[in-house]
């Protein structure tokens, strides 16, 4: 397995990592045992950065990871989030940070977390208190290292100054580019980048349906990429990627892996799956090196991501 560094001062985990939120919640059905099993098939294909948050059916996925990975426990590196609340709004207050990190410490069945991020930044509490909290929780050895998620250059600053920031998590994948304006910050503050959703929710795999296809409990029902007009666009750029793909000899979630290990070696995608074929196969994406060529292509097929914005409701999160 290939190794990258997360951030100048972080910690050594590999190319490829793996998260862990729908093996419990937004993508339907899940199956517990199944979970645990897919969760050690990854760590003994090589993977050692796992990602869960306390959102993820509040404190279940936590303890699917956790039971997953106790008797390896000091050779992964577990990420895990706080910020949400019940009604899907934000709390970062500093007493709600220790609540929560108190909680996923004891659902992790662990002594402390490699990384902790703040799962989205709340406009109601100065980020600055947000990294002290977080400092204050570093020095009691609860917490190694500290991330960001959906956070702008303004606040990452901010956090930075306060409490080091190793990595900062946002979707990024061939369909999602806007972040591409954060990581120029990312990089002069000498920050990891982790990519969640790099296979775009499972369109750049190539197994998709219509939204209406779907279970209810799944988010990709509502997904404005899966809409009519968008789907079809969406459909026909993979549909080019495939044949890319193949000319390769890899599949679709292949080139999507290789390409964003291409974006720069700070870059690592953290693609989530059920199955353990597809484990081998996002794990394969490593010996895929892509040509200049390749790249272009990629860049003629999709210039600026995707057909439809990720979110329903606000299209995008405003970065500040």
């Amino acid at each position: 397995m290939q190794k990258r560094k997360l951030g100048k001062n972080g910690p050594e985990v590999s190319a490829i990592g793996y998260g862990a939120m729908g093996i419990s919640s937004f993508y339907g059905t899940s199956d517990e045992r199944h979970g645990i099993e897919t969760i050690r098939r990854a760590y003994d294909l090589g993977v050692t950065l796992f990602d869960t948050a306390e959102l993820y059916a509040w404190g279940e996925n936590e303890k699917v990871v956790g039971r997953a990975l106790r008797d390896v426990r000091d050779d992964v590196v577990i990420a895990t989030k706080f910020g949400f609340t019940r009604s899907y709004g934000t709390d970062s207050r500093p007493e709600h940070i220790r609540e929560v990190t108190e909680n996923s410490l004891r659902h992790l069945g662990v002594d402390h977390i490699d990384i902790l991020y703040q799962h989205r930044v709340d406009p109601n509490v100065p980020i600055e208190d947000v990294a002290g909290t977080v400092r204050d929780l570093v020095i009691e050895g609860k917490v190694k290292y500290f991330g960001l998620s959906e956070a702008g250059p303004q606040t990452i600053r901010k956090a930075n100054a306060i409490q080091p920031v190793t990595v900062v998590q946002t979707e990024y994948s061939m369909f999602e580019r806007n972040v591409e304006t954060i990581l120029p910050t990312v990089r002069e503050l000498g920050i990891g980048f982790v990519a969640y959703s790099p296979l775009g929710r499972g369109f750049l795999t190539g197994a998709v349906k219509p939204a209406a296809e779907y279970e209810e409990t799944d988010m990709r029902r509502d997904d404005p990429r899966w809409q009519p007009g968008n789907f079809e666009g969406n459909v026909d750029a993979v549909r080019q990627l495939i044949n890319l793909a193949e000319s390769k000899g890899a599949t679709v979630a292949q080139l999507a892996l290789a390409w964003l290990l291409a974006q720069g070696d700070d870059i690592v995608p953290i693609p989530g799956t059920r199955r353990q074929d597809r484990l081998i196969e996002n794990v394969g994406a490593l010996d895929l090196v892509l040509s200049q060529e390749d790249l272009a292509r990629v860049k003629e097929i999709l210039p600026h991501g995707s057909f439809g914005a990720r979110y329903a409701d606000t299209g995008m999160p405003q970065w500040v």
